[in-house]
């Protein structure tokens, strides 16, 4: 299948690498999802019994998995963010919106402030399930101190 580059508001499909839960690449192309906060690689949750998982790792894992399911992936362009990278709505070959099913099953969260809520009914029915992060003591999980993208926890 060929790609395309991300000129302007053309969409990129091809298939999908995982860099994390919540950025892919497409042809050379770095796609951080519009919308959707998943924890960092390095991540470590609390689960229900009060235990370190890494949640950032299986949240990237989940993605790959899903994606791997209806090939190829399509994004559509949101905007390019403060790294140049190109933001945007990614779907798999069968229609379903990557974006949403991240929130949907918990290995993301809505970023409200982003995106004016879109995935919060997402987010309501995940976390009413328990599902991925929201079946740990989310709010107690190792944040991504300021700066600190890409390096490892100070917890």
């Amino acid at each position: 299948m060929m790609a395309n580059s991300a000129q302007a508001d053309e969409p990129i499909i091809g298939h999908a690498s995982v860099v994390d839960g919540d950025t892919i690449e497409i042809a050379g192309e770095r796609i951080q999802f519009s919308g959707v906060d998943a924890p960092e690689g390095w991540q470590v949750c609390l689960d229900e019994k009060g235990l370190d998982y890494r949640c950032g790792k299986e949240a990237a894992s989940a993605l790959d998995a899903f994606l791997a399911g209806s090939r190829p992936t399509r994004c559509e362009f949101v905007k390019r963010d403060r790294y140049g990278r190109f933001v945007g709505t990614c779907f798999r070959a069968d229609g379903k919106d990557v974006n949403r099913w991240l929130v949907e099953t918990g290995n993301a969260i809505d970023r409200e402030g982003h995106n004016n809520g879109v995935y919060a009914d997402a987010q309501a029915t995940a976390r009413s399930a328990g599902a991925g992060i929201w079946r740990s003591q989310f709010g107690q999980s190792c944040p991504a101190p300021r700066g600190r993208v890409n390096r490892k926890p100070m917890c």
